[in-house]
């Protein structure tokens, strides 16, 4: 399978929110790639623990490193890049990934609504302001790739925070792409990653088996390296209830929101039911 070139044998990859999900599944296919793959998350023993199951069928087991960090905090995200360059003295691939979510009601908890902009948000903010500079003056192939959300892009109602800080993860993914790509001999390239219905620890709530419309974890960092291998910025995952069409359709109408000055959130508006619905079957 072709690759982006950042992804290739002996290179470093730095993963956030690795202890599980989508950020586990990307440390697995990073080490089956030869790359020597550095985990990061807050939670240190489940960490820990991913990193042992991950080193029993790793080729190079002593190339997987952990480190127990804290996104929302700079000082933490400085001590790791501190920690990656003096181990391996270089950085091909940033999976800012890390990520938390619920009770981020518009009226809910104000502590709670801070500390999901922290993690989401900020987080990603503080990754790429510490990693990106030392990744352009290694004039080598590079990727970063940040985790954003389709609901930080039609954002259904309910969970306002999450949305508010994906909605910021896709603003600044956008900016870090144009910023890159107008520095002169700059080989680093940046995604945004757009995940469908993915079962992990953080979607599945009581649920011990996936449902049936979800994807694996797996999956979506399979659709991303393919993605990634196309120079794709935009990696906008479907699953087995929603095809790419229809999330075209949906992430359309929002922007029609705006264009035909209709009601905010016009999809979930009663007046707008079977409007919505003709379009979406367009």
């Amino acid at each position: 399978m072709t690759t982006h070139p950042a992804l290739a044998a002996n290179r470093v990859a730095v993963v956030t929110g690795a202890a599980s999900g989508i950020g586990l599944a990307a440390s697995v296919k990073f080490a089956a790639l030869g790359m020597k793959v550095c985990m990061a998350d807050a939670n240190g023993e489940a960490l820990e623990a991913a990193a042992a199951q991950l080193r029993e069928t790793a080729e190079r087991p002593d190339a997987v490193r952990t480190f127990a960090v804290d996104v929302g905090n700079p000082d933490s995200v400085r001590r790791l890049k501190t920690s990656v360059f003096d181990a391996f003295g270089e950085v091909a691939l940033l999976m800012n990934n890390a990520g938390t979510g619920g009770g981020g009601g518009l009226f809910g908890d104000p502590t709670r609504w801070r500390r999901i902009i922290d993690v989401n948000l900020l987080g990603v903010v503080n990754g790429i302001q510490t990693f990106a500079p030392d990744m352009i003056r290694q004039e080598t192939p590079a990727a970063i790739v940040n985790t954003g959300s389709k609901q930080g892009i039609t954002c259904p109602p309910g969970d306002t925070a999450y949305n508010v800080s994906k909605a910021g993860v896709k603003v600044v993914t956008e900016a870090l792409a144009h910023e890159l790509r107008n520095i002169d001999g700059c080989r680093v390239s940046a995604h945004l990653l757009i995940p469908g219905f993915t079962f992990t620890g953080m979607t599945a709530g009581s649920n011990v088996a996936k449902p049936a419309a979800a994807w694996t974890a797996e999956q979506v960092v399979d659709f991303m390296l393919a993605s990634m291998a196309k120079g794709d910025f935009y990696i906008l995952c479907p699953d087995n209830d929603v095809p790419r069409e229809l999330d075209e359709r949906r992430i359309l109408w929002a922007a029609g929101d705006i264009v035909e000055n209709r009601p905010p959130l016009s999809r979930w508006h009663p007046d707008y039911k079977d409007a919505f619905a003709k379009f979406a079957k367009a």
